[in-house]
């Protein structure tokens, strides 16, 4: 109950930010309306669909999902971010503070600029809402900017990573 509670509420807060920024005309996406697809600048493990609004110009809410051990390393959006887990479990790390284990019916917060990471413990498919345009911005150890690559490199990365088999 407390889950149907979380993701309603989860929902309810997106719905009210579409609203919000003068949307006359609603919208109903089915899953298998859904295109997913690669997300710029989210490693090739997360896809992502579109449901409402344009996300390179302004308040947007998308549609994730990534596989196991799928890893979007430190980093920060310019926008405020609001994430609801549909199903599958992730980790979800803030920077200088509380570290979650969460899984499907979970809601996250994070004001713009606040700097976290996030781990698809099992396949994990999941709510992004935006209060501006969806960017991301890695960071290292220090907190200085680094490319996608550099941050998928970082040993805080690869910590994280799923491991490969072992060759025979």
């Amino acid at each position: 109950m407390k889950r149907i509670f979380v993701l309603t509420l989860a929902l309810a807060v997106c719905a009210a930010a579409a609203f919000a920024q003068g949307h006359d005309t609603g919208a109903i996406t089915s899953p298998a309306e859904m295109k997913y697809g690669p997300l710029p600048g989210l490693p090739p493990c997360a896809q992502g669909a579109v449901l409402h609004g344009d996300p390179g110009k302004g308040g947007a809410t998308l549609s994730a999902k990534a596989t196991a051990g799928c890893k979007i390393p430190w980093h920060w959006h310019t926008a405020t971010e609001q994430l609801g887990i549909v199903s599958g479990s992730a980790k979800l790390e803030i920077k200088d503070g509380p570290s979650k284990a969460i899984g499907a019916g979970a809601y996250a917060y994070l004001p713009a600029k606040h700097t976290h990471q996030f781990t698809c413990t099992a396949a994990c498919t999941f709510f992004i809402g935006t209060d501006g345009a969806f960017d991301i911005h890695y960071v290292d150890a220090s907190g200085k900017e680094i490319s996608l690559d550099e941050a998928l490199k970082s040993k805080t990365a690869a910590k994280g990573a799923a491991k490969a088999p072992a060759k025979k």
